[in-house]
């Protein structure tokens, strides 16, 4: 028996269930390090950038990876309600994206507007006042 062999023999019965996606728990939404692993550098480019650090002159690449990984994400919820139920329902989706997202993008955009009462000076509140409104 060669030392391939003897790996598999050990490593077989720790393995954890099959899964349809590596990393995955069967039937539920289990945290992924891959995936929070890629945020946080994603996080850790952009926040290089902004500040200037080193040689991070393609920091914003992060804005790129957090669109990939949303459209990953979103795509894999698809398909398991499509494999779960047989179709994919729409409204539910955004209707799904709305609960979850639009309370703490209403809470970001009032506490920015009234942050800025304090800290910019009229002629800068016109400004944000009418870009609270388009968000």
């Amino acid at each position: 028996m060669d030392w391939r062999s003897e790996r598999a023999q050990r490593s077989t019965p720790t393995r954890r269930a099959r899964t349809d996606h590596p990393g995955q728990e069967p039937g539920g939404n289990a945290f992924r390090a891959d995936i929070e692993g890629l945020r946080a550098i994603a996080v850790l480019l952009v926040i290089a950038y902004h500040f200037k650090l080193g040689p991070f002159h393609g920091g914003l690449v992060g804005v790129d990876v957090f669109f990939v990984l949303s459209g990953f994400l979103i795509t894999s919820l698809l398909i398991r309600e499509l494999q779960s139920t047989g179709t994919v329902s729409l409204p539910d989706f955004w209707a799904r994206r709305v609960r979850r997202l639009l309370p703490a993008s209403c809470l970001v955009i009032v506490v920015t507007v009234i942050a800025a009462r304090w800290m910019l000076s009229p002629v800068l509140l016109k400004d944000v006042g009418r870009d609270a409104v388009a968000a």
